[in-house]
C-alpha cells in the first residue's frame, strides 16, 4: 500500500478568489481523517493568479502540490491530469468552488471501507442553491443520460466522486479521447454506492460552466456512449423520403386532374426539405468522423508544464490576462 492513502484532485480555472476559502475549509477535513493524503491542484491554464497562490498555500501545507498545464484543456482534460498523477490508494475529485462540501470526504471514505465499494458518488440530494434553470437542465441532462446510456448512470451525481486506485488504473488505460467521468465510471461496472449532500453556494468568484459548456458537456456524454444521434439521422432520412413520397403522389394526382399550377412551388419545398435533412445527418456523421479522427492523431488533450512534487524550482511566472488571450 502506498504512503499516501488519499488524494483529492482539484481542477482549477481562474480561481483566485476562492483558494483562500477553499484552503481554509479542505485543509482541515483532511487533517481530521488521520490518514496520509495528498491535494492535486490541477491549474488550467489560468489567466490569473490562481498558479501563484496555489504555490504560495503549498509551502506552508506540504500536503497541496500544485500541477499545471501549459494551457487551458478543459475541465475533463485538467481531471485526466490529476487522476494520471494521483499516488493514493482512494481518489477524490471535486471542483474548487466549494459547492461540493470537502467535509464529505470523510464520508465517502468511509463508506468505501466498510461496504468494500470501488466507487462513490456524491448524491446531490438538495439543490435549492442553484438557479432554476440550472436544477431543471440537469435534471433532463441526467434523464437523457439515463435513457441512452442505461439506469448505471447515478442520477445528480457530478465529478465529485471517490475512487479506488483500481479503478483509476482502469481509466488511465482507457484510450478515451475526450472522457466524460460521470458517464464513464459507471459504464465500468465497479462496486459503487452513493453518499448524499446538499448543494451549497458558490464561495467566491463567477461559475465556469456557462450554458456553452453545459452544451458541450451533453453533446459530448451523447456522442461518446451512444449512436442515437445517427439514429436521429436515419429518422431524418425516413422522415423526407416519405415527405418526398406524399409530395410525388401530390403531383400525380394534380396532374391527373388536369390543373394546372405553376410547379415551382412544390419543387422549391421538395429541394429545401431534401437539403435541410441532407446538411443535418452529414452533420451528425462529420462529428463522429472528426472523433475517430481525433482518435487516429493520437494527439495528447493536455501538456503538464510544472508539478510541484517532481520540480523544485520556483514555479514560472503566470501570462498575462491580455497575452493568454
Amino acid at each position: 500500500m502506498s504512503s499516501i492513502v488519499l488524494s483529492v484532485v482539484v481542477p482549477m480555472y481562474n480561481e483566485e478568489a476562492v483558494i483562500p476559502a477553499l484552503v481554509e475549509r479542505l485543509r482541515p477535513a483532511l487533517d481530521q481523517l488521520a490518514v496520509g493524503y495528498e491535494v492535486v491542484a490541477v491549474d488550467d491554464g489560468s489567466a490569473d493568479r490562481t498558479a501563484q497562490l496555489l504555490f504560495e498555500h503549498g509551502r506552508t501545507w506540504p500536503e497541496l502540490r500544485l500541477v499545471k498545464l501549459r494551457h487551458n484543456s478543459g475541465h475533463q482534460a485538467a481531471l485526466t491530469a490529476g487522476l494520471q498523477r494521483s499516488r493514493g490508494d482512494w481518489v477524490v475529485s471535486i471542483d474548487a468552488d466549494l459547492q461540493d462540501p470537502p467535509e464529505t470526504i470523510a464520508e465517502m471514505l468511509r463508506a468505501a471501507r466498510e461496504q468494500g465499494l470501488d466507487v462513490v458518488y456524491g448524491v446531490r440530494s438538495d439543490r435549492s442553491t442553484d438557479s432554476f434553470f440550472k436544477r431543471n437542465t440537469a435534471g433532463a441532462y441526467y434523464r437523457l443520460m439515463r435513457r441512452m446510456v442505461g439506469a448505471d448512470v447515478p442520477s445528480q451525481a457530478g465529478d465529485f466522486r471517490l475512487l479506488s486506485r483500481e479503478v483509476v488504473d482502469v481509466l488511465k488505460a482507457l484510450p478515451e479521447r475526450t472522457p466524460v467521468y460521470r458517464l464513464l465510471v459507471p459504464s465500468l461496472g465497479f462496486s459503487s454506492g452513493t453518499v448524499p449532500y446538499a448543494r451549497e453556494r458558490r464561495a467566491a468568484g463567477e461559475t465556469k460552466y456557462p450554458l456553452r459548456k453545459m452544451v458541450a458537456l451533453a453533446w459530448d456524454s451523447a456522442a461518446n456512449f451512444s449512436a442515437a444521434p445517427l439514429r436521429v439521422a436515419t429518422w431524418l432520412g425516413a422522415f423526407a423520403f416519405v415527405a418526398c413520397l406524399a409530395l410525388m403522389i401530390f403531383g400525380v394526382v394534380v396532374w391527373a386532374n388536369g390543373t394546372v399550377i405553376p410547379g415551382w412551388t412544390s419543387l422549391f419545398i421538395a429541394v429545401l426539405l431534401l437539403s435541410a435533412v441532407q446538411l443535418i445527418c452529414l452533420g451528425l456523421l462529420g462529428e463522429y468522423v472528426a472523433r475517430i479522427y481525433k482518435t487516429v492523431q493520437d494527439r495528447p488533450t493536455f501538456h503538464i508544464g510544472f508539478d510541484s512534487a517532481s520540480q523544485e524550482t520556483t514555479i514560472p511566472q503566470q501570462r498575462s490576462a491580455a497575452t493568454a488571450r
